[in-house]
């Protein structure tokens, strides 16, 4: 099930860093290899995309979220 979700991109400093999206309310959700465009401190995005269930990372700051359509906001 696909999701819409807005936020900042904030790169956290765990392991070898893991880069991840975080809501206006402080959810956090861990980008699951994000495209480049998507990999800027401080963008503010709107993204689209599936939360993987089957996926584990050694940051695990959040839910996996695996972007498949995002823009930026200014």
């Amino acid at each position: 099930m696909s999701i819409q979700l807005e936020g900042t991109i904030e790169h956290k400093g765990f392991g070898t860093g893991a880069w991840a999206l975080v809501t206006s309310s402080g959810e956090t959700y861990e980008l699951h290899q994000p495209p480049a465009d998507l990999k800027h401190k401080g963008l503010k995005v709107k993204v689209e995309g599936e939360i993987r269930k089957d996926v584990m990372t050694l940051a695990m700051i959040g839910p996996v979220l695996e972007v498949s359509r995002f823009e930026t906001q200014s």
